[in-house]
């Protein structure tokens, strides 16, 4: 059964001193396809500026906008109505002899590769036992599972332990960290086994979800393996990707789903204040 929910995701920023010039992009917008359908949606930046839309090479919505003033706060609200599929029967996929086919190799390289966040697990001896075992399991399905169960057991979830810039390895070694932290550990293992992976980054309503109730939120990752078609997993929680969770883009890894990201002439920024409240809403 879908959902239809309301989301709110709010960035402030501050500047020790006056920012003359600022150049952004914002990746707030709910995905449109899918099975999910984006309603409405609107962002509104202050100082006020003129927003440019286009998709990115992987698929996202991305709002491109200047503020040729000086200023020293940046406010971005993104305000959606978004209605979210249940989560899709996984199958069994493909065996290892298709799954390592030319073709899909190809198919789907940038997602085999090690990126900014998410390095090669083949060239780690403290998880090169663990790749290798992986890749003796029977089938890709059953190396997922095994590279989740993995995760799950070695990572604690633990807000603070890790950063934004923080690698799949750095993570490993540490055993703690959050939502992006879970993602791109478990890529690194599904793509040193051929398994292709993708880095997902949405929000999630994380109860029941009674009609008309708001909670209080943050931005959250996944991730979606592919053997034979793309299964969506949250490892953080350990649960499908249902109608809980709202998919607003799709990358190699963070790097390429920042929510809000520029470049600017002048004074240095705060932490950024972040606010995200979903509400689920009747259909």
């Amino acid at each position: 059964m879908s959902w239809r929910m309301k989301v709110l995701h709010k960035t402030e920023l501050e500047y020790t001193t006056a920012v003359s010039v600022s150049f952004n992009e914002a990746r707030m917008s709910p995905a449109d396809g899918n099975g999910q359908l984006l309603i409405t949606h609107d962002l509104k930046v202050t100082p006020a500026a003129r927003i440019q839309s286009y998709t990115d090479y992987w698929g996202t919505v991305v709002e491109a906008f200047d503020v040729h003033e000086p200023h020293t706060k940046l406010e971005v609200i993104s305000r959606n109505i978004v209605d979210t599929p249940a989560a899709k029967e996984r199958t069994e996929g493909m065996d290892w002899e298709l799954l390592s086919s030319p073709e899909v190799r190809d198919t789907w390289c940038e997602f085999l590769r090690p990126s900014q966040y998410v390095d090669d697990a083949r060239y780690d001896e403290v998880r090169i036992d663990l790749v290798n075992q992986l890749r003796s399991a029977a089938s890709p399905h059953e190396a997922i599972d095994g590279a989740v169960a993995a995760v799950r057991e070695r990572i604690l979830y633990s807000p603070g332990t890790t950063s934004v810039s923080t690698t799949a390895r750095e993570a490993w070694e540490e055993r703690a960290g959050v939502c992006q932290d879970f993602a791109h550990t478990t890529l690194s293992l599904l793509r040193a086994v051929g398994i292709p992976g993708r880095y997902v980054s949405g929000y999630l309503y994380p109860n029941e979800g009674e009609i008309g109730q708001t909670v209080t939120g943050e931005s959250h990752a996944w991730f979606e393996a592919w053997d034979g078609a793309w299964w969506a997993y949250d490892p953080t929680n350990g649960l499908d990707v249902g109608e809980g969770h709202v998919v607003v883009a799709r990358g190699r890894d963070y790097a390429d789903v920042s929510p809000l990201k520029g470049v600017y002439a002048g004074g240095q920024p705060q932490e950024p204040e972040v606010e995200v409240s979903l509400t689920r809403l009747e259909r």
